[in-house]
């Protein structure tokens, strides 16, 4: 498990400019959706994910927990799972351009539909008839990447809890498009993972202090109830 660095002097600016240290405590469960991105065997298991990132599973219990919060208190789960398309050899070249070949090729081949890399790691409580939304971006949430937005607007809900990995990519990038979207957005510090802890608190502390609030488990959970 990631240990989490939030320095004081980000706390001290955030209070700064919002007059608070959290400002989205007052969780509406019919307006909060969990949103948890690219849980798949891609990114965590050995010999199939492309860019295995250890950190990972340890955090699939928090997000199981988070998952029976939001359903007890009849908020949104939303799985989200990064998808391979003949359309990002078109129309997202720029991708392929900052990875070798090699690298490229083995993202398509983990990330493809029907394969086990495009599959949620297994211990992820994933319940049936539950939204499983494919995107084709690092974010969710940019223009042509999914049917995220369109999903969370026609239910009302403006307030997302971001979880998932990478905390630093897809993640943050995600929580960053939906606070431009108009979203309240938190990003849950043990329930994202990165490479390492400095990715994941350099991450933490620029979503925090520009685009929205952070929260431990424990805490989402307590504001649930």
């Amino acid at each position: 498990m990631h240990v989490i660095d939030i320095p004081q002097w980000v706390v001290d600016r955030v209070v700064k400019h919002r007059g608070a240290e959290h400002v989205f405590t007052d969780l509406d469960p019919a307006k909060t959706a969990l949103i948890v991105i690219d849980m798949q065997n891609a990114f965590m298991l050995p010999g199939v994910g492309f860019a295995e990132i250890k950190t990972a599973p340890e955090i699939v219990p928090n997000i199981n927990r988070l998952a029976a919060a939001v359903r007890s208190a009849g908020a949104t789960v939303v799985w989200i799972a990064m998808t391979h398309t003949d359309d990002v050899e078109v129309n997202w070249t720029t991708y392929g351009a900052l990875y070798t070949e090699a690298i490229d090729a083995r993202r398509a081949q983990a990330l493809t539909r029907g394969t086990k890399g495009h599959e949620f790691i297994e211990t992820l409580d994933v319940r049936p008839g539950e939204p499983v939304i494919e995107k084709t971006r690092f974010s969710a949430l940019v223009q042509g990447s999914s049917e995220l937005d369109a999903f969370l607007r026609a239910r009302g809900i403006d307030t997302l809890l971001i979880t998932g990995c990478l905390t630093d990519v897809c993640c943050e990038s995600t929580g960053r498009d939906g606070m431009m979207l108009n979203y309240r957005v938190v990003m849950v510090t043990d329930a994202n993972a990165a490479d390492t802890d400095a990715d994941h608190n350099a991450a933490l502390c620029a979503f925090y202090t520009t685009f929205g609030d952070v929260m431990p488990t424990d805490m989402v959970v307590d504001l649930l109830k």
